[in-house]
């Protein structure tokens, strides 16, 4: 086996080979060479992934795009042949709520022949915002807040969105018909339904009115149900729509596997296990290592989530992982352990996540922090500062929820 002070730098590139796995430019490029669209092309580009698949679509199909109309989160545009705007994640911002009026305009002067290929990564949710009447940027901020601390399953939070949109449930399409549709989505949800996917703007929504939840604030309740509705397009409208998913966190996961195996080692891939609250699973997937044999990589794909209190500290959910990993495996050698987004972003900040081993724990407290109590403030990012975990990788051109590789070798090898 390799020596040890070689271990983090393989996980990184294992991370590596999964992200260019799903790789919004490569996935883009393969799905439109293997399926030609004919004619005149017009896109429309929402998410994190955005620019890295409208790359993809101009190597394939080049001088039969006719216009284009992109946005993606801030600091992730890339140059392209037409304006890139930068919106808000995890919250809505102005600009997301200007890229909805925007994208309708974009709407009202396509041709009626058009085919619209429309491209969607993770983020779409609230990077464009067309509100119904009666809700504006400080309900729809309110909303994302609340969701984003309950906890809530992401179908359980897109039926609250869906209240609040003209576009997503189905909207996008209705607005869009009778055009011809080619939608092409990269997943960050678990079980890769595309009507999940950017809450499916795309796909038909038998219940677009669902019950809100029932431990929501009374007022934000109160504005929601005192709000407009958006109506159902009829089925009619998505009978020239066709939905394809081109990437997923299984993809990636059994990307990481192969990797693995690359370097000697065996690997187990979890390719739907990674749920629930981040510190629980941080917990146990410490737990899994150290019990697991040596010479082994252990790869999970998913998305857990953080309970916020009144005032969080710094960093996103891979990071609360991490740390409470490496609570588990204080002092142990020869494990280690990388946790991240797959967009190279884990909550407010620039981080993508953490890559902490049996040192981490000792170096944070070297600097005087208790991973306790960082833990308990949702500040694992302070913590893994001090330790020097913290794992920067810039915008990945993807997005595929997370991702949580942990290996485990042989003692002093």
């Amino acid at each position: 086996m390799p020596p040890m002070r070689n271990v983090r730098g393989q996980l990184l590139d294992m991370f590596r080979v999964a992200l260019a796995a799903v790789d919004g430019a490569s996935r883009v490029n393969a799905f439109l060479r293997a399926h030609p669209l004919s004619g005149r092309v017009h896109i429309i580009a929402i998410g994190k992934a955005a620019c890295s698949m409208v790359r993809g679509a101009v190597d394939t199909l080049g001088a039969q795009i006719g216009n284009a109309w992109v946005v993606t989160k801030h600091g992730h545009a890339e140059a392209l042949p037409w304006p890139v705007l930068e919106a808000g994640h995890p919250l809505p911002d102005q600009i997301s709520i200007d890229a909805g009026v925007d994208l309708l305009e974009y709407i009202r002067l396509l041709p009626a022949d058009a085919h619209v290929l429309v491209l969607l990564s993770g983020g779409a949710s609230t990077l464009v915002e067309c509100p119904v009447r009666g809700i504006g940027l400080d309900e729809l901020r309110v909303a994302n807040e609340w969701l984003l601390a309950t906890g809530l399953e992401i179908g359980e939070m897109n039926a609250v969105r869906r209240r609040l949109s003209r576009i997503k449930g189905g909207g996008l399409a209705g607005l869009l018909a009778p055009r011809q549709v080619t939608g092409l989505a990269i997943s960050d949800v678990p079980g890769d339904d595309v009507a999940t996917i950017a809450s499916g703007p795309l796909v038909y929504c038998r219940t677009p009115r669902p019950p809100l939840p029932a431990h929501m604030p009374a007022a934000l309740c109160a504005a929601i149900q005192g709000a407009g509705d958006a109506g159902q397009p009829e089925l009619s409208a998505f009978e020239r729509v066709r939905t394809h998913v081109i990437a997923t966190s299984g993809d990636a996961v059994r990307a990481a596997a192969e990797a693995a195996r690359g370097f000697g080692y065996r690997s187990v891939p979890y390719v739907s296990g990674l749920a629930g609250n981040a510190v629980e699973s941080g917990y146990r997937v410490a737990g899994m290592l150290l019990d697991a044999p040596v010479e082994t990589l252990h790869v999970w794909g998913g998305e857990t989530w953080v309970r916020l209190p009144k005032h969080p500290g710094r960093g996103g959910r891979n990071q609360s992982l991490a740390l409470a990993a490496a609570v588990r495996l204080d002092g142990e050698s020869g494990v280690a352990l990388l946790a991240a987004g797959t967009d190279g972003s884990d909550g407010p900040g620039q981080d993508a996540g953490a890559m902490v081993d049996g040192g981490t724990v000792g170096r944070g407290r070297v600097a005087g922090l208790d991973p306790h109590v960082a833990l308990e403030n949702a500040d694992a990012g302070s913590f893994l500062e001090a330790s020097a975990d913290l794992l920067y990788t810039g915008p990945t051109g993807t997005n595929v929820a997370d991702l949580v590789l942990a290996l485990k070798t042989t003692p002093g090898v």
